[in-house]
């Protein structure tokens, strides 16, 4: 059963060693992860399940994530590695998740990742939270995902109008673990405006339903014409 969930971003950029002399710029969202993984650890949860936008598939606890294709050597483990299990390389998007717990020196629970495949339906979404939720007897969710990438002219996608409107569902959704506005984001316009948070946010309501949990906003803002959110759920 789902006991707590914590959204967050996932640029590279929350890395200050990636981020470099911009570190500074995302001070208040680094903060914000950071409390909203301290209401997982509250939680005791049984198993943490990193979730984030990736290839579509499970990664055990001891996968590692690296920096270095953005010029920084620096490398992350999700979880306690198992010399005697092989893993495969962990996608940016749990790399970053993986950054943010060691940041947090996680020792709550075992951990766990999975990359979300973008193109997956709300349905399949929903279904599989469902399946992450039953994996223990408590289990909390880390979901990474960033909103959309078309906020401003210089932002990845270009400007788009229907971008900030999109935002302002997504993050009172997100806010208020408001499960039917989650299931109601629509793909094909999420995939339009580069918003890869999408399908993770609906694997958490998927996870969430018949929980009861209440959501809390924490930080919600636009860097580099980004939608980032972070949203505590207990």
């Amino acid at each position: 059963m789902l006991v707590a969930a914590a959204v967050c971003p996932c640029p590279p950029l929350l890395v200050p060693e990636v981020a470099a002399g911009a570190a500074p710029e995302l001070d208040t969202a680094r903060a914000a992860c950071l409390d909203a993984v301290g209401v997982l650890a509250a939680s005791r949860p049984d198993l943490l399940v990193v979730v984030g936008p990736g290839e579509g598939r499970v990664h055990p606890g001891g996968g590692r994530g690296s920096f270095r294709g953005f010029g920084v050597d620096l490398d992350v483990t999700l979880g306690e590695p198992d010399p005697a299990v092989r893993v495969p390389p962990l996608p940016d998007s749990l790399a970053v998740g993986a950054w943010l717990l060691g940041r947090a020196r996680w020792a709550a629970a075992p951990v766990d990742g999975l990359a979300v495949d973008e193109r997956r339906s709300a349905g399949e979404c929903a279904k599989a939270g469902a399946e992450a939720a039953g994996r223990a007897g408590r289990v909390a969710l880390l979901v990474m995902g960033d909103g959309s990438a078309c906020r401003t002219l210089k932002a990845p996608g270009y400007l788009d109008e229907r971008a900030a409107p999109f935002d302002a569902r997504a993050t009172a959704a997100l806010g208020s673990a408001d499960l039917a506005a989650l299931d109601a984001l629509d793909e094909t316009l999420a995939y339009e405006l580069k918003a890869a948070g999408r399908a993770p946010w609906q694997l958490l309501s998927g996870a969430a339903h018949g929980a009861g949990l209440v959501g809390r906003l924490l930080y919600e803002d636009a860097p580099y014409g980004v939608g980032y959110t972070v949203a505590a759920w207990s």
